[in-house]
């Protein structure tokens, strides 16, 4: 998987994407990638996978790596109409990395720390740890996506992302509904 096209949108661009983004369901969204990460820059793209309390995401580096002890960001969630507009194509939204890749408002006005999700037969709870990004997103995605991820609308929209701890053991697969209890 390349980790770079070349292909880094502009300031200008990002914001024209933003009407598409504002379009993300608020409630059910769908689960439209699961990404394991089995080491820091391995990534699987599984139909499914099981999810724990214990462990996060089944197979993925976090359950045994640094991080472990952080339940607030067991399970990395991302928009998925944010990394069609920044990634050039989806066989490129692994890449940044989170666990899954949803078509869901993730803004805090929707999602606000507490807001328990069910997915599949799993139920997980929204933290507030925040997800800010990284070098590496910079460097796949340009440092104009990782600027417009982090500040103005982009901040307010969560598109970066959000944290989630899992609160119900369950399976998770791609096409399930997410819906708030």
């Amino acid at each position: 998987m390349s980790e770079h096209t070349g292909l880094h949108l502009s300031k200008a661009e990002l914001e024209a994407g933003l009407p598409a983004l504002a379009l993300s369901p608020q409630d059910p969204g769908t689960i439209e990638m699961i990404v394991v990460r089995p080491s820091e820059d391995a990534r699987l793209t599984p139909a499914s996978v099981e999810i724990s309390a214990e462990l996060g995401v089944h197979g993925d580096h976090w359950s045994v790596g640094k991080y472990r002890d952080y339940r607030d960001t067991q399970i990395a969630i991302i928009n998925s109409r944010l990394l069609d507009l920044v990634s050039g194509s989806r066989e490129r939204w692994a890449l940044a990395g989170d666990n899954i890749v949803a078509d869901l408002d993730l803004s805090r006005v929707n999602l606000v720390p507490g807001q328990k999700l069910e997915m599949g037969t799993a139920v997980v709870e929204i933290t507030d740890t925040p997800h800010t990004g990284c070098n590496k997103f910079a460097g796949r995605f340009g440092a104009d996506a990782l600027r417009f991820v982090n500040v103005g609308p982009g901040k307010e929209m969560r598109l970066r992302g959000i944290y989630a701890r899992v609160l119900q053991d369950g399976a998770i697969s791609v096409g399930d509904r997410i819906s708030k209890l």
